[in-house]
């Protein structure tokens, strides 16, 4: 799906880079890539990074690709897009993918024109080293083959699903926001470790290998996660006691209430 296609990437952050190293590393040549940067200083530090031509200048970069993925904070995406229509980057109607969150599709194309496809993505930064997440939605004029396009520039990145877009704010209060909230769990259990004696070092490698082999399991097995959990816990041992002891600390409820608190955040994110 990507044959020949020139991609830019408009925004150099930690998920602009990540997308720019996913398709380097899925083989497209750096020829047929470019990035734009704020300044010019990180600019010549994306072009040594990544060995890609990295402009200042939007529209310019725009105007040279088949496809055109917005990696600008939601803040932005306006200011962005009046710029490109404004400059005439976007008169080839070259594809358009925001990862933006809680900016809608029909935000984007009531200024950008009818004739411009957009599809919104939502990935995570688990994808810097291919093991993350993204889910796309089409806009009013995008295509299947479109999705086939973004699925063909986020696989490399970890997995790929599509989804109504009337999802994509829970998607990034679930998927988006989620590693955090990983990270907050994976910390508070090296805690526990450190607590028990572990040195941190040990307790957090401890931590972070026992959560990538627990989610492998999900995605391997097709089980539900409660019976995972019930081939762990045997009757009167240490796992049903730990288990009880989250449960009086109601673990369910406020993690399930973050996402929820995420989502409602992001959608006020494109207001």
């Amino acid at each position: 799906m990507l044959e020949d296609k020139k991609i830019a990437i408009i925004g150099s952050g930690t998920m602009g880079q990540a997308i720019v190293g996913g398709l380097l590393r899925s083989g497209i040549p750096a020829a047929r890539l470019k990035s734009t940067a704020r300044t010019r200083s990180t600019s010549e530090k994306i072009s040594e990074q990544f060995g890609i031509e990295c402009s200042i200048h939007n529209d310019e970069v725009v105007r040279w690709a088949d496809i055109t993925i917005l990696c600008v904070k939601p803040k932005d995406v306006e200011k962005v897009c009046i710029d490109l229509k404004k400059k005439e980057a976007l008169v080839h109607n070259p594809l358009l993918i925001s990862i933006a969150a809680g900016i809608s599709t029909g935000f984007i194309e009531n200024i950008v024109g009818s004739d411009t496809p957009v599809l919104r993505a939502m990935p995570n930064t688990p994808c810097f080293i291919g093991k993350g997440m993204t889910v796309v939605s089409k806009g009013a004029n995008a295509t299947d083959e479109h999705v086939e396009i973004a699925r063909a520039i986020f696989s490399p990145l970890g997995r790929f699903i599509e989804l109504e877009e009337k999802h994509m704010d829970t998607v990034t209060g679930l998927s988006a926001s989620g590693p955090a909230f990983i990270y907050v769990i994976i910390e508070a259990l090296a805690d526990g470790g450190v607590m028990r004696g572990l040195p941190r070092n040990v307790a957090t490698e401890l931590v972070a290998q026992m959560t990538l082999g627990a989610a492998a399991m999900v995605l391997a097995t097709g089980k539900h996660p409660a019976a995972l959990k019930d081939d762990v816990t045997t009757p009167a041992g240490c796992t049903i006691a730990g288990i009880l002891a989250l449960e009086d600390g109601r673990i369910r409820s406020v993690l399930a209430r973050g996402v929820e608190t995420a989502a409602k955040v992001a959608a006020e994110l494109g207001k």
